[in-house]
């Protein structure tokens, strides 16, 4: 059997399942998943290869059951016996870390259950996996609690078919397991350890302070989402004075409280992966004052619930500290800004040093760094924005044969991936490949998934941007291999991507809107609003946004007013002081504007749609300066999501240029957005109808493709299809139109998706040869 068939308790599963029809014979690990031999009538052998997939426990995956006839040995009674790593050359699936099971929450909250309060609980079911595995095949030797030998109790559970804990890897009770440890700012070492701990812990948060809290995959800061100076506290130290913050929830009654959920966002937030969920906001008081704090500006608010038995125990009355009861916690990151996530407790010591104020460490090691997923609902269904924990490493089946391949993605929201045949097996979020020691991470997580893939890649890819690290590390690594190194286009990357996840043809030509803030053209210009005709092997521009000079190139992106500045000198539209972002640009900076786009000098032409969606922003007056990526976009569709009606009849331009593709003028719609932000009409309701006019737009573009080619399916990608209001705006114009459309539910429309795309680009064949 192949497939996820370790770590989720299938053996037992083989084992009960056999035995309940009476069949002789055996079943272990292997390098290739689980094999068994099983010895009994003809169709009761039959009935059990059956039931092998019907019947299979939750968690498990079962891609193929071969099955052959041997001679029979005559043995008596059915065994699991002792892994092999026979089959080297074939690959079992790791699972997903995933959240704490009821069976397991019931024994936490029983105080005659010897695991009561214990927060390392976990079963065949349930608890970390990916994060704690260093080998193959998955067995308790190659992960990281082989360091903590099981006490008797837990030796007869472990060893127990019947028990829920049979061969459960991360198992452990107080007596034999990890163990929790605190320890204050200041203090030179832990001054408790076990509950005591946690009661530690929970003083700081109740005081309004910070806690480092190692996890499943990694630190966590925390503190009381209730107390607004507690969070404006940790937004100085982190040095994220207006980007969202998680909160994690006590339950699913106080996410009611806060946010509206559909069905997909109650059922994702309930999940086995238990990812952060961003859902609308409630417009309460309490709704109001907690979005303020954690999430200035934005119309949605990041939730997630406890995953983990400690993150429970937070939520849960202690013994000691029967008048503390925290509902509401920001769960964020533990880094700096733009640095990798802190893992081990020396490191987040270290580097966590004067933003926590105090530590809640254990000694569980973790191996791979994995952050929280992210998701949202946009129409219906599950958009992912991060693919991390619950999910990686779970392979994505590719539509078409590929080599052994590595592919590193781009700079920002990085992901790396190695394939194989039908399998292209995704990384956790790595993070901007911006500084050494996220590249480092890359670097990592490339030998981690190398090796439990069992991939020895033959070539390497790479996005065409000759400034990225990730693209130098690529091509140090194919060299150092002595393998060929393959550039991809960054906006055909995004197009393969959706058209890998969606499994389409190799012989099917789709139409991709490919909206994003920036990607390295082949004629060396920034680009980001494109319509791509192709699929994997290659595609041809054949529209695009009108190109902007963008003044000041990456400073321009920190910048939106500057962007708007650009934007309307190209609109022909002049800068008259009662316009926000003419306003917001002392003389001086508009001169040195000015200036730059009169000579050219210090400008890079660019098509992003995200700059023009930056642009609009500061003409409204939401955003001057951007804090962190897409800000300026983000606060936009809050506005325009919660008037949800505007000016009818703007209209993005389209035309066809003398190179015969077709050009999306912002120009009419910039227009119209001037006149009416001089006549004082609401930013949500100008957003609004930009919103409509750039899907539109997306729309009479796609009619004339269609006309030209006959192609009927379009696929919508890159990061500015994050934003839920243009998703389903273009949608729904489309299928309006008769299109069929594509949109993301399996990777993220953002760069977290760019190593799949390079995957499958490359095997197909396309991209170029690099050095």
């Amino acid at each position: 059997m192949t497939g996820v068939v370790q770590g989720v308790g299938f053996r037992p599963f083989v084992h009960v399942l056999a035995t309940s029809l009476g069949l002789t014979g055996h079943v272990g690990n292997d390098a290739a998943g689980v094999f068994a031999e099983v010895e009994g009538p003809a169709d009761v052998v039959a009935e059990f290869v059956r039931r092998l997939r019907t019947d299979a426990p939750r968690g498990a995956l079962v891609e193929s059951v071969t099955a052959e006839s041997m001679p029979p040995t005559g043995a008596a009674g059915f065994a699991i016996v002792a892994s092999t790593d026979a089959g080297a050359q074939a690959v079992t699936l790791i699972p997903p870390d995933t959240a704490v099971c009821p069976d397991c929450l019931h024994e936490l909250a029983d105080p005659a259950d010897r695991r009561y309060r214990y927060p390392f609980t976990a079963c065949t079911y349930c608890g970390p996996r990916f994060t704690i595995v260093t080998g193959l095949p998955y067995d308790r030797p190659f992960t990281t609690m082989a360091g903590f030998p099981l006490c008797r109790e837990c030796a007869r559970e472990y060893a127990d078919p019947a028990d829920r804990r049979f061969h459960a890897q991360p198992t452990a009770c107080p007596g034999c397991g990890p163990r929790l440890a605190f320890r204050p700012a200041g203090a030179p070492t832990t001054t408790s350890t076990g509950d005591a701990a946690l009661a530690d812990a929970l003083r700081v948060l109740a005081a309004g302070g910070v806690v480092a809290v190692k996890g499943v995959g990694g630190y966590h800061l925390a503190c009381d989402a209730r107390q607004a100076d507690g969070v404006a506290r940790l937004r100085e130290r982190k040095r994220r004075s207006a980007k969202p913050f998680a909160v994690m929830v006590r339950d699913l009654d106080r996410a009611h409280e806060v946010a509206h959920l559909d069905d997909g966002a109650v059922a994702a937030l309930v999940s086995a992966q238990a990812p952060i969920v961003l859902a609308p906001a409630r417009d309460t008081a309490d709704a109001r004052a907690l979005g303020a704090s954690v999430a200035p500006g934005n119309g949605h608010l990041g939730l997630l619930l406890p995953y983990s038995p400690l993150h429970h125990l937070l939520f849960a009355p202690h013994p000691d500290l029967p008048a503390v009861r925290l509902d509401t916690l920001v769960m964020t990151s533990g880094n700096l800004s733009d640095e990798p996530l802190c893992t081990d407790p020396a490191e987040a010591d270290a580097r966590l040093a004067g933003i926590a104020d105090a530590w809640l460490h254990h000694d569980r090691p973790i191996h791979v760094a994995c952050d929280d997923s992210v998701v949202r609902v946009v129409g219906g269904a599950l958009q992912p924005v991060r693919r991390s924990r619950g999910y990686a490493p779970m392979p994505v089946p590719l539509p078409l044969e590929a080599p052994a391949l590595l592919a590193v993605g781009g700079e920002l929201k990085t992901t790396v991936c190695l394939a194989h045949g039908r399998r292209a097996w995704l990384s956790q979020h790595i993070g901007d490949t911006e500084n050494l020691e996220t590249l480092a991470l890359l670097a990592r997580t490339v030998d981690t998934l190398a090796a439990l893939s069992r991939i020895d890649p033959q070539a390497v890819a790479a996005d065409l941007h000759p400034g990225y690290l990730s693209r130098r590390w690529a091509a140090e690594r194919a060299a150092a291999m002595g393998v060929p190194l393959v550039l991809v286009q960054h906006h055909h990357a995004h197009v393969a991507a959706l058209l890998a996840e969606h499994g389409l043809p190799p012989d099917q030509p789709v139409l991709g809107v490919a909206f994003d803030g920036t990607g390295y053209g082949p004629d060396g210009t920034i680009w980001g609003g494109e319509l791509l005709l192709g699929s994997y092997a290659e595609v041809s521009r054949v529209g695009h946004l009108v190109p902007v000079a963008l003044p000041g190139g990456d400073a321009a992106i920190r910048r939106p007013a500057r962007v708007a500045l650009a934007h309307l000198r190209g609109a022909g539209l002049d800068w008259r002081p009662d316009l926000p972002p003419v306003a917001a640009a002392d003389e001086v900076e508009r001169g040195v504007v000015a200036r730059m786009l009169d000579t050219g000098v210090g400008c890079t032409p660019t098509t992003s749609m995200g700059r023009l969606f930056d642009a609009v922003s500061s003409l409204v007056g939401v955003c001057q300066d951007a804090t962190y990526e897409g800000q300026a976009a983000i606060e936009l569709e809050a506005l325009a999501e919660a008037a949800h009606d505007g000016p009818r009849g703007w209209a993005l331009g389209v035309d066809v240029a003398a190179t015969g593709a077709l050009r999306l003028d912002p120009g009419p719609v910039l227009r119209a957005a001037v006149a009416a932000v001089l006549a004082g009409e609401q930013a949500g309701r100008v957003g609004w109808a930009f919103h409509s006019a750039v899907a539109d737009g997306v729309g009479v573009a796609a009619d004339l493709v269609r006309e030209r080619t006959g192609v009927t399916t379009v696929g919508l990608t890159g990061g500015v299809f994050q934003n839920g209001v243009l998703t389903r705006a273009c949608r729904d114009t489309l299928e309006q139109r008769g299109f069929a459309v594509l949109v993301h539910r399996v990777v993220p429309p953002n760069d977290g998706g760019l190593a799949l795309g390079q995957v499958a680009v490359a095997a197909a064949g396309g991209g170029t040869e690099g050095s």
